[in-house]
């Protein structure tokens, strides 16, 4: 593959946004204005698709520093998130876990320990993570539709590049994914959620749906 389309491809794989399928999209869509205010990169429609327990994936913002966390995790608990994973500080930074009112799970995390300047509620990067029952052949999967690995961890953990203002696109173990999140990772049906790309529509192997994006 030449440099020109390899540039092509990843361009076209670029994730544009992700909509979550729920119940009701007049509240979800009022929930997520009011928790997270995401715009165009987070849509919602209706669906009633059966889904029970863990949905194999979880959406993580990160932020610049901890007043940031408490801020958007604050605002979230007001438009009716519950808690999974209070949060807190640790090795790895500050962050928590919240279940959005339609159930998809949110991490909201900073790698800093510190604050630098005024809280705000600014979002640095949206991360949409996928449990994977192979991660090595999901991500091959991928890489042959033009993604481009930023960084691994052997069979345990993968991350694409995305370019500035896209969904960053990551692949874990499902049930390591499912523990980070603090849910059992038991779960059967629909996943819930539709990944917008001009590299759909396809399903992966562990059955996303890819749609053609806008």
């Amino acid at each position: 593959m030449t440099t020109t389309s390899t540039t092509s491809a990843q361009a076209a794989a670029a994730i544009t946004s992700v909509t979550l399928e729920v119940p009701d999209p007049d509240a979800a869509g009022a929930f997520y204005r009011a928790a997270f205010g995401l715009g165009s990169q987070l849509r919602v429609r209706a669906s009633q698709a059966p889904t029970t327990g863990f949905r194999g994936f979880t959406l993580s913002l990160v932020v610049s520093q901890p007043s940031t966390v408490d801020a958007l995790v604050g605002t979230a608990l007001d438009a009716g998130a519950t808690t999974i994973k209070p949060v807190t500080k640790s090795l790895w930074g500050y962050g928590g876990v919240v279940r959005a009112p339609d159930g998809t799970i949110w991490k909201i995390a900073s790698s800093a320990k510190k604050d630098t300047g005024p809280a705000t509620r600014q979002v640095d990067d949206i991360v949409l993570l996928l449990g994977c029952a192979d991660v090595a052949a999901t991500k091959q999967f991928y890489v042959e539709r033009g993604l481009t690995v930023a960084r691994g961890f052997g069979s345990k953990y993968v991350e694409f590049t995305a370019p500035a203002s896209h969904i960053k696109l990551a692949l874990y173990k499902r049930r390591a994914l499912a523990k980070d999140a603090g849910v059992p990772p038991e779960g059967t049906g629909s996943h819930r959620i539709a990944i917008a790309s001009d590299a759909g529509p396809f399903t992966d192997p562990d059955g996303f749906g890819w749609e053609a994006g806008a």
